[in-house]
């Protein structure tokens, strides 16, 4: 609800020439439009500098000079004079945030939330912390931004520079890019400025929403279950002296997390087992995975594919309902019942 009331304060007026009473003006380019910067235009009207901007779209360089700001035009990237193209071929800037240095190439998209990304951020977290605004930056660059700069700079989302193992260059994790195409004129319609300033408008929009949700839902659910990791990780030498076994006392999508909070605590790789409540009031134990790997797990649970009776007896452990084929995951009807279990793994 807040995101839509958000949108609807802020409608969008789009000009192909200079308008004479607008107040601050976005330039941008004419014609076909993508999702960077219909992204990026979206992101800039959510700064108090740019709130309630009106968008100039041309590439006549003498109408462009009286713009505010000018992104995904003009060849020139100049933060200090708020330009924010990238196709010029000097270009090769990519983003670095405080916990990670990614390579894939900018666009006007990535460029804008690079300057202005934190700010936005803080403008709609305003309980956040510095460290979690830090937090959030990179999360939704890592899993929103990211794939509209690969996607309009021409990267591959994979690469096999081996030939042989395929290397994830960047998360997809939107069909945003298409979903803007699409609100183009087709080419059996009338392709004028203002069929394509409509499209525009509607590009703007839906690109400012998925951004807001995204920010939305890092902030309050992702966020959130991060601190329930970074608790429960601190506190694992309270469940066993090997500081190997996580305990979540609620369930929440920690495995998100884990991985980061490890290396952030320079623990990587040292926990093994993970003990979560299920669904019918008993408790799993899951092997951690692998980073990097769908179904790989650092310590595979014993007694793969065993089940009830069978399962308790071979384990000697009481109250155990199964061990998946796979290894990576078992079950039992308490949570002292769980704890055995990964103990009596460490030990296998």
């Amino acid at each position: 609800m807040l995101r839509h009331r958000i949108l609807r304060k802020m409608s969008l007026k789009v000009h192909a020439q200079v308008p004479e009473t607008a107040e601050r003006i976005i330039g941008t380019h004419d014609g076909t439009f993508h999702a960077d910067e219909s992204l990026a235009v979206a992101m800039l009207r959510l700064t108090k500098e740019f709130k309630g901007a009106e968008v100039l779209r041309t590439r006549n360089p003498d109408l462009l000079a009286k713009c505010n700001i000018v992104v995904d035009v003009g060849a020139k990237y100049d933060a200090d004079k708020l330009l924010f193209d990238h196709h010029q071929r000097e270009f090769q800037g990519t983003m670095t945030t405080a916990s990670n240095e990614y390579k894939t190439r900018l666009s006007s998209a990535g460029l804008v939330y690079k300057h202005y990304g934190r700010e936005i951020i803080a403008g709609l977290c305003p309980e956040a912390t510095e460290e979690d605004i830090e937090i959030l930056f990179d999360r939704v660059y890592r899993t929103f931004i990211e794939h509209i700069d690969g996607g309009d700079n021409g990267v591959e989302a994979y690469s096999s520079p081996s030939g042989e193992k395929l290397i994830q260059n960047y998360s997809v994790t939107t069909s945003l890019p298409s979903r803007v195409s699409n609100l183009a004129p087709r080419w059996n319609q009338p392709t004028t400025p203002e069929s394509f300033n409509e499209g525009f408008v509607k590009a703007v929009e839906i690109t400012g929403e998925s951004f807001l949700q995204s920010v939305d839902y890092f902030a309050k659910a992702w966020m959130p279950a991060r601190d329930i990791v970074v608790k429960c990780i601190k506190d694992r030498h309270n469940v066993h002296d090997s500081g190997k076994i996580l305990k979540l006392d609620t369930f929440c999508p920690w495995q998100e997390h884990l991985f980061q909070v490890e290396k952030d605590l320079g623990i990587a790789g040292e926990l093994l087992y993970a003990l979560f409540p299920d669904m019918n009031k008993g408790w799993r134990v899951r092997a951690i995975g692998i980073e990097g790997s769908a179904f790989g797990q650092r310590k595979p649970l014993p007694w793969k594919g065993l089940r009830d009776q069978e399962l308790s007896k071979e384990s000697g452990i009481s109250g155990c309902v199964f061990v998946h084929a796979a290894g990576f995951i078992g079950g039992n009807d308490t949570y002292e019942g769980a704890l055995q279990m990964a103990i009596k793994a460490l030990a296998n």
